[in-house]
């Protein structure tokens, strides 16, 4: 057996060697969208990421004749168990060369880790929870990721059941043409009577009433997703954070409210693909060439994707998606824009996924949430 050597990151080098590993897994891989560096550390910082106020990380790299050959991420979500009243792990960024010796050291000091924390069970991958990147992408490997989501090779599927890890839930990822493109008759007559009952009205976010919008948007996010699997709540530092990262790419007229009465009762939130501008900048810096690429090509993204999309309990039994939907398809047909992702729905998730079916949608990836009893 090879001896592979597993490092905790304790460093800043060590940390930088973890942002990047990615280069040299994906370094042949077309459809591999590199993330911004800056951002990556922004992510991981346990100091500015109100995650950390709640969670632990403990990073591990692995070397194999003194190179780098693997990463991994070792987590645990103090409020994730509070809500779920549960005593999970979970693991998150993982990396790992097509080396089966490699996968299992790296799997087995995550799990060694949060042995040691006393958890239950190992879920994942997270990076680093439900609120961010989720899944591992188990079909669709022939296109780039959308923002905000993942990208692996075909062999972790492999890796992760190897280690004895079982599926837990799929998350899936819908993708719609929108040119030429002629709502279902059913939907929009749903749709404009269920408006009319409530006697609704859908406006766009402003942006510069960001921190009284956010209030508002929290207020949602945390009731209209309370019930879902894996669901943990956003405390108001993140989200404020996470607003505060999404503001430069953020496009008032594609994050709606919906309101009943002057109450806001529903929330949804699409994002242009910053992704295919970010495909162009492969060393993943914003200087010296990088910003320039992102401040040129906005106005050139063909595609986005709806983040999230959530209405309060009170009036989820109302089918109130496909009046987001149909207002974001229009909105977006109006920019000339090719289409988008819906992503992620949960596989159960029924009423939501035949919604976007009924739309015309097109299920084009597929990603899988693993776990294994400790």
């Amino acid at each position: 057996m090879a001896n592979i050597d597993i490092q905790i990151v304790s460093t800043k080098k060590d940390l930088m060697n973890f942002i990047k590993m990615p280069w040299r897994i994906y370094k042949n891989d077309p459809h591999w969208v590199p993330p911004l560096i800056i951002d990556r550390k922004d992510l991981l910082n346990k100091k500015k990421n109100p995650f950390f106020k709640h969670s632990e990380m403990e990073m591990f790299l692995a070397y194999k004749n003194n190179e780098i050959v693997g990463r991994i991420a070792a987590i645990t979500n103090d409020n994730y168990n509070k809500f779920q009243n549960d005593n999970s792990g979970f693991f998150g960024f993982y990396e790992s060369t097509n080396d089966r010796e490699v996968s299992k050291a790296l799997f087995d000091s995550t799990e060694n880790w949060l042995r040691d924390k006393g958890k239950d069970v190992m879920i994942g991958p997270f990076n680093p929870s439900t609120n961010d990147e989720a899944g591992l992408l188990i079909d669709g490997f022939n296109s780039p990721p959308y923002i905000m989501m993942c990208h692996n090779p075909e062999y972790y599927v492999k890796q992760c059941e190897e280690q004895g890890m079982e599926k837990v839930r799929d998350l899936y990822a819908w993708y719609l043409d929108i040119r030429g493109l002629e709502i279902h008759k059913k939907l929009r007559a749903i749709a404009e009577r269920t408006s009319k009952k409530l006697d609704l009205t859908i406006r766009n976010i402003n942006l510069k009433k960001l921190k009284s919008e956010v209030d508002l948007v929290i207020q949602i996010y945390n009731d209209a997703w309370s019930k879902n699997w894996g669901f943990v709540p956003l405390t108001e530092e993140e989200i404020k954070h996470l607003a505060d990262n999404l503001k430069l790419i953020a496009d008032e007229e594609f994050i709606l409210i919906a309101e009943k009465d002057g109450r806001p009762i529903g929330f949804s939130m699409t994002l242009l693909n910053i992704n295919e501008i970010l495909k162009k900048i492969p060393n993943g810096k914003l200087l010296p060439t990088g910003i320039f690429k992102i401040l040129t090509g906005m106005k050139k993204i063909r595609n986005v994707r709806v983040v999230t999309l959530g209405v309060i309990h009170e009036y989820q039994h109302l089918g109130l998606g496909p009046i987001f939907y149909i207002e974001t398809i229009e909105r977006a047909q109006k920019r000339g824009l090719d289409g988008g992702e819906m992503s992620w729905v949960l596989e159960d998730n029924e009423p939501m996924n035949k919604a976007i079916e009924l739309l015309g949608s097109v299920k084009h990836k597929t990603y899988r949430v693993y776990q294994k009893k400790l």
